[in-house]
């Protein structure tokens, strides 16, 4: 990981009391892997603390930790385990990042068999107490969920206000979208809303193109090769390629966004 200043410690910037009430919890998750979820969620967490000015925390829960390497900018002082188990304080594991207000809660491998850990816990609302504890000094919190339905996706949909959802445009993809969600909906009363996002579309594929034209109301992200370019650089699109199509529709997702969530606070 890149090198930091140690006076660049995380928590070091306050946050003003008043902005603990408007923090909101957004969970990138899909049921299964290679749907573009940590990309969608390193720029969305990104598009929060450069479009919006939110003071941000994208909370990396995938032990493939891809999201940790691509923004931490230094190694934390505690493993992402011993944060869940809540042997440690969640500020020895968060990390700054190179772009100004935003956070990242590193992953390791210490969190493979998240669902086992949660089970063994059994501590139903572990996620939401740990969001509760990081209230006052964030904004946002983007959680970067592993894949699957289990002991995690409980905890994920118990601590979030919203979850996006990506998915790759296909003739199933509005199967996977009702599965996914009447699990949620069977499993919890009154679920947590889901927003769901086609991801990766190539409109030069009849597939992708006929999946986009069935649900015109989902959020698009498109596929460009700036996407993979990300690991390289350990930043998010927008800084490297801020012409960029995902640029422009990160930044229009984070408007749907933000203004679901501000619609449902005044429900």
């Amino acid at each position: 990981m890149k090198a930091s200043s140690s006076s660049e410690r995380p928590y070091a910037r306050t946050i003003d009391p008043r902005y603990a009430k408007r923090m909101t919890t957004i969970a990138i998750y899909s049921a299964k892997g290679g749907v573009g979820k940590t990309t969608l969620s390193v720029n969305l967490a990104w598009a929060s603390a450069t479009r919006s000015s939110r003071k941000t925390l994208l909370w990396d829960l995938d032990a493939q930790a891809a999201a940790t390497f691509i923004l931490a900018t230094a190694s934390p002082k505690a493993s992402a385990r011993e944060v869940i188990e809540r042997a440690l304080d969640p500020a020895d594991a968060i990390v700054p990042t190179a772009t100004p207000g935003l956070d990242v809660l590193a992953a390791d491998a210490s969190i493979r068999g998240l669902d086992v850990l949660f089970a063994q816990l059994d501590k139903k609302k572990r996620l939401r107490k740990l969001m509760d504890d990081l209230a006052k000094r964030y904004d946002r919190i983007l959680l970067d969920c592993p894949p699957g339905l289990g002991d995690t996706s409980d905890q994920v949909i118990r601590a979030a206000d919203l979850i996006v959802m990506p998915i790759i445009p296909s003739t199933l993809s509005r199967r996977a979208y009702e599965e996914v969600r009447d699990h949620l909906g069977h499993q919890h009363k009154g679920a947590t809303p889901i927003l769901p996002v086609f991801s990766m579309a190539d409109r030069r594929r009849s597939a992708h193109l006929a999946a986009l034209a069935a649900e015109p109301d989902w959020p698009v992200i498109p596929m460009a090769s700036a996407a993979e370019q990300m690991a390289d650089r350990h930043a998010a699109i927008g800084t490297y390629a801020p012409r960029s199509p995902v640029t422009t529709a990160v930044t229009q997702l984070w408007t749907v966004i933000e203004r679901r969530l501000a619609s449902s606070k005044k429900g």
